[in-house]
């Protein structure tokens, strides 16, 4: 494929870049085919890659579109190349026009949670909408007058639609916004107590852990004789026997398992990492995959994807594996913290203390591990009166 144009002297970097992602030779010429009408665009409209920015991709897409029909892809299909151009130094530019004081203050927010608290992109991402929407409220250039009444009254109507586990995840959100803001010198009060608490008290919010014969349906579920099953089947046990969130088993690395020791190393919530035991058959289940599974690459990670682009699973690539399993089995659809659960509540009931599950699941606090007794029926029985005239 002979590409002209703007991107012309990449081409050769272009397909070797496919074929480092693994995208089989057919796809490769489709990919490259595009590149080379991409390049053609931005000649004919003058454009160099130094004029590259999101807006001009879209426009490129929407010329597809408008003129070929809506069977051409989406910008989305170009994520391989925007990465490919950022490893040799040509960084898309920021669309034209002028940054607002409400862009300004997210993106000087955003890299607060990424960079000084360290938050998992998830939830940078949930929080950013949070602080979004609440600058749609209340502009940027207001928040010096902002009063706790003004906090009470969006919480009130934001959360009038939202379920239980929503409006926590938006009340969290905005009180971090709101020390941020304050640190800042962009509101005047401490106004982060003013967000109304959600109450929550029902069975729904309990832990819900799996019994022992839904687990084994679920690892039942996996193809063994498959690679992506192998994979698959090591990703659950991993979840299921160890406590681990989708994000540790995401970055989970080659290096970080010593099988000598029978121990791996876990990179959890603001960049720590401590040392956990490898029992026998989750070792047994990543061996597996390692030998007969795994794509030979250069990543470190353990877990890939096993279709092109080939690279890291994410953390939203491992629940995807569990919901997909959990589909097969017929147990309905939830994702990975499901098994967190159930490593806490399995662990309870083989006899473990609070302080113990604390340490396994990684909790800072062990009023985070509380709400596990909570479904410690056996151990809760122990603790109840008995009623009066009842025999126990």
């Amino acid at each position: 494929m002979v590409i002209e144009g703007p991107l012309a002297p990449w081409a050769t970097g272009m397909a070797e870049r496919l074929v480092a992602l693994g995208y089989a030779p057919t796809t490769r010429a489709g990919q490259l085919q595009l590149a080379a009408r991409f390049s053609r665009f931005l000649h004919a409209r003058g454009l160099t890659v130094a004029d590259l920015n999101a807006g001009v991709v879209e426009e490129f897409f929407a010329d597809l579109h408008a003129n070929h029909g809506s069977s051409w892809p989406t910008p989305k299909a170009f994520v391989w190349l925007v990465e490919y151009l950022n490893d040799v130094g040509i960084a898309m530019s920021a669309p034209p026009g002028v940054e607002s004081p409400e862009d300004e203050v997210t993106g000087r927010f955003r890299r607060y949670l990424l960079e000084e608290r360290a938050l998992a992109r998830k939830t940078v991402i949930g929080q950013e909408r949070t602080v979004r929407l609440f600058l749609a409220a209340h502009p940027a250039i207001a928040l010096h007058d902002l009063d706790a009444g003004d906090v009470i009254r969006f919480v009130t109507l934001q959360c009038r639609n939202l379920s239980t586990t929503s409006a926590e995840r938006l009340v969290n959100g905005l009180r971090s916004f709101l020390r941020f803001a304050l640190v800042e010198g962009l509101i005047t009060a401490p106004l982060a107590n003013a967000v109304p608490s959600v109450a929550r008290w029902s069975v729904a919010g309990l832990p819900r852990g799996l019994s022992r014969r839904e687990v084994t349906a679920l690892l039942a579920s996996c193809d063994r004789r498959r690679p992506m099953g192998r994979r698959d089947y090591a990703i659950l046990v991993l979840l299921a026997r160890l406590g681990l969130r989708a994000a540790e088993v995401a970055v989970l690395r080659l290096d970080d398992i010593d099988w000598r020791a029978a121990q791996i190393v876990v990179r959890g919530k603001g960049r720590t990492e401590e040392f956990m035991p490898l029992p026998p058959d989750v070792g047994s289940a990543i061996a597996a995959y390692l030998r007969r599974g795994r794509p030979r690459r250069p990543e470190r990670e353990v877990f890939l994807r096993m279709n092109a682009p080939l690279r890291r699973l994410t953390p939203e690539g491992v629940s995807e594996v569990v919901r997909a399993a959990s589909e097969r089995a017929g147990l309905g659809s939830f994702g990975a913290h499901r098994l967190r659960h159930t490593a806490g509540t399995e662990m309870l009931r083989a006899g473990a203390s609070l302080p113990e599950v604390a340490q396994v699941l990684r909790h800072h606090s062990v009023a985070t591990t509380a709400v596990y007794a909570k479904v410690d029926h056996v151990a809760l029985r122990e603790l109840a009166m008995p009623w009066p005239g009842a025999q126990r």
